[in-house]
């Protein structure tokens, strides 16, 4: 039985991935929060799963010091502090797509921290799930201006399907971009769902490279939202 430490359990991403990791008889996992931080550093694992990176891209933006320290140096204290075999970092598209933001450039410095030997970097893009309250899909549901071309497109995926296919290959290792196998507009979204909102902004396209044939088709996230929205 592997040893996982999972740093960041009670988030979005992480409180999922603990409930995936759980349900795998080879893992033994471990939830880090801030709370048993300093307790666990001090233990041995398998493998150190860092799903706690901030994704509040505007904040980023506006506070790119205090990004850097969430991102960058809270990743190298990690990789450098705690003991283990496979180092596994939840990263984002954005690492690669935007690399003229500041979201983006941390993202990608924590990677470049993070990828040596046969460790592993996940890159994800959107995704859904009931938890999700922020972003342009809740927006566009609540009928707010999405700050973003409406034409930007996006591999969705569901956060279920996401974390699924992370615990199911957690040997891998290098860089793997995880989502649909095809993308979206936001336009299309809001079009679908016979909901009126301004767009305004840039393009932002957060599309899978190198997609998987298991991957999922992103229009499933239309059927989804409409279900959300009669449970409204």
């Amino acid at each position: 039985m592997k040893r996982v430490a999972l740093i960041g359990s009670g988030g979005y991403v992480g409180s999922a991935l603990l409930e995936k990791l759980q349900n795998v008889k080879k893992y033994k996992v471990t939830g880090v929060t801030r709370d048993n931080y300093s307790y666990w550093q001090k233990k041995d694992f398998d493998i150190v799963i860092n799903a706690a990176m901030p994704s509040k891209r505007l904040w980023a933006e506006q506070n790119p010091a205090k990004d850097f320290v969430e991102t960058v140096k809270k990743t190298a204290d990690l990789v450098y502090g705690w003991h283990y075999n496979r180092f596994v970092q939840i990263s984002t598209i954005s690492a690669r797509s935007e690399l003229d933001k500041v979201y983006g450039r941390n993202k990608a410095a924590a990677e470049k921290i993070s990828l040596f030997d046969n460790n592993l970097i996940i890159r994800l893009t959107s995704t859904y799930d009931d938890k999700l309250q922020k972003g342009a899909v809740i927006d566009i549901l609540n009928g707010q201006k999405v700050w973003v071309d409406g034409k930007s497109r996006y591999s969705f995926a569901s956060l279920d399907f996401v974390t699924g296919w992370i615990v199911a290959n957690l040997e891998r290792k290098g860089i793997v971009e995880v989502g649909a196998r095809n993308s979206l507009s936001l336009e299309k979204i809001a079009n679908h769902l016979s909901i009126k909102v301004k767009f305004q902004g840039k393009l932002d396209h957060q599309i899978v490279k190198n997609p998987l044939p298991e991957f999922p088709d992103a229009k499933e996230i239309l059927s989804y939202l409409k279900e959300r929205i009669k449970n409204l």
